[in-house]
């Protein structure tokens, strides 16, 4: 044996040495949570720099801290050059192992080569900074106990990757103390090596250290450890920091789909009855016509409008109203299958989707399927408001082999049933196709007939029935369509309410009299009171009344000279909501009219309400006038009535000298019809006009 130098250890450091390798073993797991949340992002390979580093720093450090608790009676140093080494041995070691703990599950051979690996490259660290101390002769080692060192490092390593692959998911139940616990075991292990390695190490008497003048002990021990601690502390915060940045971010996105699965949801239903809207409905015949067409079968959709249903918003009110469609759309789900699909496009139209349908036959079966849904009263107590269907039938591919096609053809055989009495169902023919194509090119064309100036005005004269002078004219909307030619106001109105698209009409009818009013009176003539009608949907649109004072104002036109004309069947609809309308009309100046009088009921309590200034008595009595007793006896009627009611009485389509002259007698106050002026262009009725002042 040769005689040794004998070296000491200062505890303190010692249990420095095992706080730097638990803090750098606790510091390790965490990353190797953080790091596998990350997946294959490109942030994964900036946390796997970071975090090499700060662990590889802090297996070094602990290294060097032991190496200064371990002391001999001679002068010791470190040489700059291979301590670098041995830290970047730490470094490449420490990065090898993060991205072995963060990859999955590590099966029994993989780590177990891993294992070995991490435990050759930590015992190579250690023994590389050993050699930094240049001592000379050199440092000679035990061989069993060199060979412990080894096995402990591997072993160390070994289930440094097992804890780690196993506690790296944050949804181990109180993974904080499991990490602690964890990290004390892989410290401990961790400097067990270290110290199993400096205990194989001799040192022969009359040693040199050859590094002693180069790095001192006590740098070592201040900037070290002091820098250790900083980084690896800095690091364990950056990830717990990263950690609930994540979680904040997670919950956030999660929050945010939740909202914009909420809001999808509702634009793809409808908000009253919870249903399918139109464009999830559109979405789901196209899915079902691509379906159809690799399977060669066929499916039947039902268009629904429910007869009476205005009849129960007029008498109970808006909320009954909503209570008969929730009502409805619950039966009609209960009747088909969870596959099939129950939809609402607005107002009271539904429309069921059935697939697989074999025949016609099947097709009628679910169609009187669909009327049982109405055979009991949809409204609690109220038998006496019945609601009945009107149901068209389409059937793909038969009756059409596009979303539209399908649903047109089936509001088309819809619209046949309504015409044929109501409360029935019908398949699609053939035969209403030209009608249903010829409804579609109107509507597709009025949104752009006004850019193209195919709407007109006429103009109706209007007259004293005592002295047949001119008192104002009433102005009628005409449309030549460019490829259609004339069509007829009782064809494309309808259609226009039914879109909508009246609105935008009604005012440029109100902006072109207006207009036309305008150069009147910078032409020098005389003043012409002029009625314009006006539909149930314009006069029960918001802003109706602002909007046409915005027009008159525009054109510098007093609301006196215009008089708005409104069915008798309009204003009795909702008598409460017409009042109203008329009341914001006469507010600002505007006379209105009840046109059609008689072919509606009225009651008389309303009429003399309403308070307006004329009622026009409709054509079809003027045609009985003089040779039907009771046709006579009820324009008599009709005319009392008015007066009581100071109103003034315009006759409508009076086309003979006989008529004349009986509502001369009747002393009914004004005249409309063919006799005295057809509807005229406004050349022509400029024309009268200056005719009648030279007269």
């Amino acid at each position: 044996m040769f005689p040794l130098l004998q070296p000491t250890y200062n505890f303190p450091l010692v249990y420095a040495a095992l706080c730097i390798a638990s803090l750098a073993s606790y510091t390790t797991l965490d990353l190797a949570s953080r790091i596998s949340d990350l997946g294959n992002s490109s942030q994964r390979r900036w946390w796997l720099a970071g975090g090499a580093i700060s662990m590889g720093l802090g297996i070094w450090c602990m290294h060097f801290v032991g190496m200064l608790s371990f002391s001999l009676p001679i002068p010791l140093g470190y040489h700059v050059g291979i301590t670098a080494v041995s830290l970047i041995i730490a470094v490449l070691v420490s990065y090898f192992a993060l991205d072995l703990m963060t990859r999955g599950g590590l099966s029994a051979a993989r780590l177990g080569i891993s294992g070995t690996l991490m435990g050759v490259g930590i015992a190579s660290m250690h023994y590389t900074g050993m050699a930094a101390m240049q001592m000379d002769p050199g440092i000679r080692y035990k061989p069993l106990i060199f060979a412990l060192s080894i096995l402990i490092a591997i072993v160390a390593a070994t289930a440094a990757l097992w804890i780690a692959s196993t506690l790296r998911s944050n949804k181990i139940r109180r993974v904080f103390m499991w990490r602690v616990g964890a990290a004390l075991i892989m410290g401990c292990a961790i400097v067990s090596m270290h110290y199993t390695g400096m205990t194989a190490a001799e040192f022969p008497l009359g040693s040199v250290c050859m590094a002693a003048s180069g790095i001192s002990t006590n740098w070592l021990a201040v900037t070290i450890a002091g820098s250790t601690f900083s980084i690896l502390t800095i690091t364990l915060v950056l990830s717990v920091l990263d950690a609930r940045l994540q979680v904040k971010t997670t919950a956030y996105v999660q929050s945010l789909k939740s909202v914009n699965e909420k809001l999808q949801h509702q634009a793809m239903h409808d908000a009253l009855t919870g249903l399918p809207n139109r464009v999830l409905l559109f979405e789901r015949i196209q899915l079902a016509i691509d379906s159809a067409e690799r399977t060669q079968k066929q499916f039947a959709l039902y268009f629904i409008d429910l007869d009476g249903f205005k009849a129960i918003n007029d008498s109970l009110g808006h909320a009954a109203g909503d209570g008969v469609l929730k009502e409805l759309a619950s039966r009609l789900k209960n009747v088909v299958r969870k596959e099939d699909i129950v939809a609402r496009l607005g107002g009271d139209e539904f429309v069921v989707m059935v697939g697989n349908i074999p025949d016609a036959g099947m097709a009628s079966h679910i169609a009187e399927k669909l009327f049982e849904c109405f055979k009991t009263s949809l409204i609690p107590d109220q038998a006496s408001l019945p609601i009945s269907p009107s149901i068209g039938i389409a059937l793909y591919p038969d009756d059409g082999t596009t979303v539209d096609e399908l649903i047109n053809h089936a509001d088309a055989a819809m619209y046949e049933v309504k015409a044929g009495g109501r409360n029935n169902y019908r398949f699609f023919e053939a035969s209403m196709n030209v009608a249903m194509k010829r409804t579609i090119e109107i509507q597709r064309s009025l949104s752009a007939a006004i850019e193209k100036n195919e709407f007109f005005v006429q103009y109706q004269p209007k007259f004293d029935c005592a002295d047949d002078s001119l008192l104002g004219a009433e102005a009628l909307l005409r449309w030549k369509h460019s490829t259609l030619g004339l069509i007829s106001p009782a064809e494309f109105i309808p259609i226009a309410e039914r879109s909508g698209q009246i609105i935008a009409l009604g005012k440029w009818v109100i902006d072109e009299v207006c207009r036309q009013m305008r150069a009147w009176h910078e032409g020098g003539m005389k003043p012409l009171k002029v009625a314009i009608n006006l539909s149930q949907i314009q006069l029960r649109s918001p802003g109706v009344v602002e909007d046409i004072l915005h027009i008159t104002a525009a054109h510098g036109i007093s609301p006196s000279m215009l008089m708005f004309e409104i069915t008798e069947t309009v204003a009795m609809q909702d008598a409460e909501a017409t009042m109203a309308a008329i009341r914001q009309l006469q507010d600002a100046g505007f006379e209105l009219a009840i046109d059609d009088f008689g072919t509606g009921y009225s009651s008389l309590s309303y009429l003399q309400q309403f308070g307006v200034q004329q009622m026009k008595v409709d054509r079809s009595f003027i045609n009985n006038l003089t040779t039907d007793e009771k046709g006579q006896s009820i324009v008599a009627a009709i005319i009392r009535l008015a007066h009581s009611l100071n109103m003034e009485v315009v006759a409508e389509g009076v086309e003979t000298e006989a008529q004349l002259a009986l509502l001369k007698e009747l002393k009914c106050d004004q005249t409309q019809g063919y006799l005295l002026g057809r509807p005229m262009d406004i050349s022509e009725l400029k024309a009268l006009m200056v005719d009648i002042v030279e007269m």
